[in-house]
């Protein structure tokens, strides 16, 4: 009788390793749409950054998409590009900024946008 114990003991080993193994592309999804919630929501603090520096500079009589370009990270600078649009003494300027994909070439999560105004320095 213990022989048979003993064998079996063996089998069910084996049978939790394929069950890990099973288990681990679930686990690497879940780890994915982590970090592309992170990318997101960095994009989204990078833009509204963005939208406030190139405002300043446009109410400084600046270039606003510089002020932007300067103000976002490295990585995303590429991705950045910023409008404004003048309104009596205001100046109001939008950022645009590409989410990153964690998947390289493909990209469908889209952009944020962030607007910020500021008065115009007379």
């Amino acid at each position: 009788m213990p022989r048979h114990r003993a064998t079996r003991r063996r089998r069910d080993c084996g049978q939790v390793a394929i069950e890990y193994l099973g288990f681990i592309p679930i686990l690497m999804l879940v780890a994915m749409a982590g970090i592309q919630i992170g990318l997101v929501a960095y994009a989204a603090q990078q833009a509204g950054t963005a939208a406030r520096a190139g405002a300043r500079a446009a109410s400084l009589g600046m270039s606003a998409q510089q002020g932007c370009q300067e103000a976002v990270s490295a990585s995303l600078s590429g991705r950045t590009s910023c409008g404004e649009a003048r309104g009596g003494d205001t100046v109001t300027v939008t950022a645009t900024i590409r989410i990153p994909s964690v998947i390289p070439m493909w990209d469908p999560v889209g952009d944020v946008r962030k607007t910020a105004t500021m008065p115009l320095d007379h």
